[in-house]
């Protein structure tokens, strides 16, 4: 058999893909940076699949049009797929001073440089079972990398106005009330 496709058959029928600091449980359809989940969407996340099961290999662009998107379909695919793999760069921590995973090779396509390991059961050291992320990844939300619960925490414009109008009124009610009371 060739070894280009018994690669391919191995990194497809595993679950597990671990690369430098990064775990895949591709399961889960979840991606973790030193234990800690990234959130990629769906499209950002079949790009890196994509590479990983194609590393060392050139990865065109219409293979990767192809794995993304379904014949028929109507999408200005040189610009979504260089914006989902500029926002897998990003995710993975990538920067000109860093040694990239992900090689553009210019007016061809793209190349995965690390060196994935895949295995049927988690690697060492790593527990994606027991995340606090959901069992299935949203791919029409869009999450940054690096957002978790405290995003809820965040509160709008709308609702911080909203707070100090109701502080100022019950502090009118009050003076109010004590004025008419106790002056």
């Amino acid at each position: 058999m060739n070894s280009c496709l018994l690669q391919h058959l191995q990194t497809t029928a595993v679950r597990y893909v671990r690369f430098g600091p990064f775990h895949i449980d591709q399961q889960r359809q979840q991606v973790f940076r030193d234990g800690t989940p990234l959130h990629l969407q769906g499209k950002v996340y079949q790009v890196l699949i994509v590479l990983l099961q194609k590393q060392g290999e050139l990865v065109t662009r219409e293979v990767l049009r192809q794995a993304l998107w379904p014949a028929d379909t109507r999408v200005n695919y040189e610009a979504n797929t260089n914006t989902a793999v500029n926002k897998l760069r990003k995710a993975l921590g990538e920067s000109t001073n860093k040694l990239p995973y992900i090689e553009t090779i210019p007016r061809r396509g793209y190349g995965f440089t690390g060196t994935a390991e895949f295995s049927d059961t988690p690697f060492p050291g790593t527990n994606p079972a027991n995340s606090t992320s959901s069992d299935t990844m949203d791919s029409d939300r869009s999450h940054e990398p690096g957002e978790g619960d405290t995003s809820r925490l965040r509160k709008s414009p709308a609702m911080i106005v909203v707070a100090l109008i109701a502080g100022m009124l019950a502090g009118a009610t009050a003076a109010t009330y004590w004025i008419t009371h106790f002056a």
